[in-house]
């Protein structure tokens, strides 16, 4: 039975631009359309040129793609101009493309209050713009937005645009969500609706997160009949987002009936890169990834409890609804107070660690494991400390180096400048391999001078540790009063892309912090194979 083509059309570098806090540059904008277009899809979205300074210059010098057609964004011509004289359409139709995708307005509520001009002018806007974008050789698209709400108010105005579009040589007309608002059973019954007037082969989705049903819509849409699927990389976008459009990848590929009724572009080795391809934007945007995201977090395979622990070991399908390899993730049996026998087995399994399950070792490690997340450490949040406990439980960690002391001073003063500053600096005292080492750090606060003076000077460990930074620091305070208990928690990662968490606890929150930091190097050391001297 031949299968159905599904296009995959992403606009991360677009809508994925809006998203609060997020400012790509130019290079960031071109590392992700190539690694885009390496993971099979259609089309992508490269910006908006002439409307900032960052996408005029993307387009100026555009991408090689060697399969995904790389598209520009704009908005149809204004009323009262033809589309060769339009100065906000010519960028798109000048630039370096093979599409071109505009947004034109498909609810007359819209047409009437937003652009203030006759409806009929409006369908003679998206008909003349695509035409303009087909006559320059480019495929043309019409971003219909407000599609939903403007075929639910007036259906025949929203047929309509889209006639006009096609009229006018569009390949494709996407129906936009564009307010978020939309719920999956009424996608699905507009969509088959839209199909009984317009082949699916010309109509994609484009949808928003707002009620948490991004994702849901555009499979009802696909469901429906539509042959074009949009979305963003870990559903970055305006508001609440867009359609992920990892979790659709993973979804069309691997569930049924779509596994076995349509096709994309994204063959198997492409599929167990999607993890790969999800840390990439994160590391781009310098942001802790989603533990928690479907398919690609580290957590959407991670089992705490002993009884699921167990299950899962027996058969992976009792808790898993795929395999996590698919889709280049790890299952992950998480050592915490709720473990049991199996849990820590199966981890040290995992890490690679050699052990006799008759070892008292082992026995002593559970027993250790919960004694110490009875005191305040979480060591499902903290998988290189873990690792750590359990090697020095076995004997397996290499004696790097013993700090003797350390202190901190936090000092308020005037800089030279009269301006009022807070300088943090700091004291370690370390042996290394014998040799006494006393350094000194500063940084913007206890723990940055900490870090800095820790590192300034480990003998022969220094260079190793040049690619390693902090990503992420987490406080939590167990216990109020004043003898509160501190737990905090390091996140690092170093040039290789490769990130850890390690964990600490005190009543001095100085102390656990520096407890978790000397756990991160000592780790990033026995990760990469040095021994002791």
């Amino acid at each position: 039975m031949s299968r159905t083509r599904l296009y995959l059309f992403d606009t991360t570098l677009r809508d994925g631009a809006q998203t609060s806090g997020v400012d790509f540059s130019v290079e960031d904008k071109r590392q992700i359309a190539l690694a885009l277009d390496d993971l099979g899809l259609d089309y992508v979205e490269g910006g908006w040129p002439g409307a900032n300074p960052t996408d005029t210059a993307f387009f100026a010098a555009p991408p090689k793609l060697k399969r995904a057609v790389f598209t520009a964004f704009g908005m149809t011509k204004r009323a009262g101009i033809s589309a060769d004289n339009d100065p906000s359409l010519a960028p798109i139709l000048s630039a370096g493309a093979g599409a071109g995708c505009l947004v034109g307005k498909a609810w007359d509520y819209q047409v009437d209050v937003a652009l203030g001009i006759p409806r009929e002018e409006n369908l003679s806007c998206i008909r003349e713009s695509m035409a303009a974008v087909a006559a320059r050789g480019k495929e043309a698209m019409l971003d219909a937005e407000h599609f939903f709400d403007g075929y639910k108010a007036n259906p025949g105005y929203a047929l309509a645009a889209l006639e006009a579009a096609f009229e006018g040589g569009a390949r494709w007309a996407v129906l936009c969500d564009t307010n978020g608002g939309t719920l999956p059973s009424e996608v699905f019954r507009i969509v088959r609706e839209v199909t009984r007037r317009f082949p699916g082969e010309r109509l994609g989705i484009h949808t928003h997160n707002d009620t948490e049903n991004a994702v849901a819509n555009t499979l009802a849409a696909v469901e429906a009949g539509v042959c074009q699927v949009q979305g963003t990389l870990n559903g970055l976008g305006e508001r609440c987002g867009n359609a992920n459009i990892l979790s659709l990848i993973a979804t069309l590929a691997l569930k049924e009936p779509y596994r076995s009724t349509l096709e994309t572009g994204i063959d198997g080795a492409a599929l167990k890169r999607l993890v790969e391809i999800s840390r990439l934007l994160d590391e781009i945007l310098n942001r802790a990834p989603n533990r928690h995201q479907p398919y690609v977090g580290a957590s959407a395979f991670a089992h705490k409890g002993g009884l699921h622990a167990s299950a899962v070991q027996k058969d992976p399908r009792t808790y898993e609804h795929i395999q996590p390899e698919l889709v280049g993730n790890t299952r992950k049996i998480l050592v915490s107070d709720q473990a049991g026998r199996s849990n820590v087995l199966n981890r040290l399994d995992q890490i690679g660690i050699a052990y006799d399950a008759a070892d008292a070792r082992v026995k002593r490690l559970l027993d250790a494991v919960k004694e110490r997340e009875f005191l305040g450490y979480a060591y499902e949040a903290a998988d290189a400390s873990f690792e750590l406990l359990a090697r020095r439980a076995l004997g397996q960690v290499p004696d790097y180096f013993t700090v003797q002391s350390y202190r901190v001073l936090v000092e308020r003063r005037f800089n030279a400048r009269g301006e009022q500053v807070t300088v943090s600096e700091a004291t370690v005292k370390t042996e290394v391999h014998g040799r006494a080492i006393h350094s000194v750090g500063e940084g913007n606060g206890p723990v940055d001078a900490l870090d800095d003076a820790l590192r300034k000077d480990l003998g022969d460990y220094s260079r190793a540790l040049e690619d390693l930074r902090l990503v992420d620091y987490k406080v939590r305070i167990l216990t109020s009063g004043t003898e509160a208990v501190t737990r905090v928690l390091i996140e690092s990662a170093d040039g290789e892309g490769n990130r850890w968490s390690t964990v600490g606890v005190s009543p001095n929150i100085v102390d656990a912090s520096f407890e978790a930091l000397a756990d991160s190097i000592t780790y990033k050391l026995m990760r990469d194979g040095h021994g002791a001297a």
